[in-house]
């Protein structure tokens, strides 16, 4: 063998290890983001069972952050923040403090009736309990113990009555003579029994307070009265249909509004004997407070977002879900983020890197500080936005400067790694809210609304069908419409499913029916 043939031998050798040496590196690579990920699953799923998911009692202190200048961060400040972050670590623990006993609150009994009792000592009354004349009172003493009588069940009974003039009787014929009754008040469903009183008593007792059919019933039997449950289905069914044109009124109107907040979350369906993941959409107007849930055979498809969205044009708030990417550059459309999503990212990462994760909560704490500060000084929402493009946006372009840096030194898919991902790609949405004081910093508000839905499944596990679980989109949507304008879901049900069928009949406008305009009929007019 030759020179020559001896180094193209051995760079050919040469070029293998280096192709194996590459293929080896990424083998490494992959399977530490292999166990990153399974690290990860493990550490979520400990927390589930054994720990807190919520991280907004996390004691991190917004002053301790260094709010840097909008320039490239020094080696100098990098070091200053680190040491920064070194002093939180110490804080970000779980820590049990002794409370002392709170003092008792005494009751506020004012708006409920009073039931007296008097009780005079043995042998100073008579057999009617009155006080003999022997006997002078000379004071008492009064104590006081809440009671409560069980719901009861009771029949209305309409009795028409019916009348003759006396002129009939004298002068006309008996097939001739006119007979006078008035008219059945409509009732809120055909042919039922049920009244307004207990259709609203099921829809309540099962969404609002999460009961399953059958513990209904047995309520119901302690009241004295046995309904099967296919009665008490079929009264559910119907009174839901008589609310769904408030509900179709209710959902174009969210629609067309200037700014809204939407969510979705998982409600198991019944189907083929098995139950299914199906998914509610829920949408709610930030100016009004008006709450609409859409349920669409149960999907979570981009599609769905597609036609729910078609023609709106406004803000659009929402989480990172990829199903919303498709507005990002529609027209009319303006996307926001929820800092409060992006929190929970780091959040997850304290176990795994706690100098990074503590130095991205304690900047947007420090979001979240600026933001109060506006909620305690009533500012307007074109002071707000001036405040926050003073203050805020500077921390957000820092904080986009620090990722990119942190960025490098992190596998992708650890949890830090996820953290940056999530924050960094949607920086754009997430730095919205400096540009219009009227955009809340995250999407809370719409969660709390959804979590009514997360207490049900608990309780009545699943809907029957695609059809059930649409019903229980109308009934929600109403119910959470009233509590946003402080109105008592049961009496303006009760209320409404009473006038219905004469809006009905007479062919009037049932938006005067929905809870914004029915409450605000009912104010007094001030001069």
């Amino acid at each position: 063998m030759t020179l020559e043939e001896r180094i193209m031998q051995l760079e050919a050798e040469n070029a293998r290890l280096k192709e194996s040496l590459v293929k080896s590196s990424e083998v490494i690579i992959k399977k530490d983001e292999k166990i990153a990920s399974l690290e990860d699953q493990l550490y979520w799923l400990r927390k589930k069972v054994f720990g807190q998911m919520s991280e907004k009692h996390l004691p991190v202190d917004p002053a301790q952050l260094s709010l840097f200048s909008t320039e490239a961060i020094t080696d100098e400040q990098k070091a200053e923040a680190e040491k920064a972050n070194a002093k939180t670590d110490l804080t970000i623990v779980k820590t049990i403090a002794v409370k002392e006993k709170p003092a008792r609150r005494s009751l506020d009994t004012t708006g409920l009736p009073t039931v007296e009792t008097y009780i005079y000592p043995d042998g100073t009354t008579d057999k009617e309990g009155n006080l003999l004349p022997d006997y002078v009172i000379i004071g008492q003493e009064e104590t006081s113990r809440l009671e409560r009588v069980p719901a009861k069940m009771y029949v209305s009974k309409t009795i028409r009555v019916k009348v003759i003039h006396k002129s009939e009787v004298k002068d006309n014929l008996p097939e001739d003579r006119k007979i006078q009754i008035a008219p059945l008040p409509l009732a809120p469903v055909d042919r039922c029994m049920a009244g307004a009183s207990v259709l609203t008593d099921l829809i309540i007792s099962k969404f609002m307070y999460h009961l399953p059919f059958y513990r209904m019933i047995k309520q119901y039997k302690e009241s004295g009265i046995t309904i099967p449950d296919s009665t008490i289905g079929g009264w559910y069914e119907a009174a839901v249909e008589m609310l769904h044109p408030l509900y179709r009124l209710l959902k174009k109107r969210v629609l067309r509004g200037e700014y809204v907040q939407v969510d979705e979350s998982t409600v198991p369906v019944m189907d083929d004997k098995k139950t299914r993941k199906g998914y509610m959409w829920v949408v709610r107007d930030v100016l009004t407070g008006e709450v609409v849930f859409h349920y669409d055979l149960g999907s979570r498809e981009g599609e769905v977002a597609k036609e729910l969205f078609t023609s709106f044009q406004g803000i659009l708030q929402s989480d990172g879900y990829a199903a919303y990417n498709q507005f990002e550059k529609a027209k009319g459309i303006t996307m926001a983020g929820c800092w409060a999503h992006a929190r929970r990212k780091w959040v997850d990462a304290l176990d795994e890197n706690k100098a990074h994760a503590s130095h991205a909560i304690n900047v947007i704490a420090s979001l979240y500080a600026i933001e109060k500060r506006a909620d305690e000084q009533g500012l307007t929402p074109e002071q707000r936005k001036e405040l926050r493009q003073k203050e805020s946006y500077p921390i957000i372009c820092d904080f986009e400067k620090w990722m990119e840096g942190v960025w490098v030194t992190v596998l992708p898919q650890s949890r830090v790694g996820k953290a940056i991902t999530y924050a960094f790609s949607l920086l754009p949405r997430l730095s919205t809210f400096v540009n219009d004081g009227r955009i809340l910093i995250d999407n809370n508000l719409i969660e709390n609304v959804v979590r009514p839905l997360a207490l049900g499944r608990k309780n009545w596990l699943f809907c029957g069908n695609d059809a059930s679980a649409y019903r229980a989109a109308i009934v929600y949507s109403l119910i959470s419409s009233c509590q946003s304008v402080g109105v008592d879901p049961r009496e303006w049900m009760e209320d409404v499913l009473c006038k219905l069928p004469y809006y009905n009949r007479d062919k009037r406008d049932i938006a005067e029916l929905l809870p914004r305009e029915w409450v605000a009929s009912r104010q007094p007019v001030t001069e």
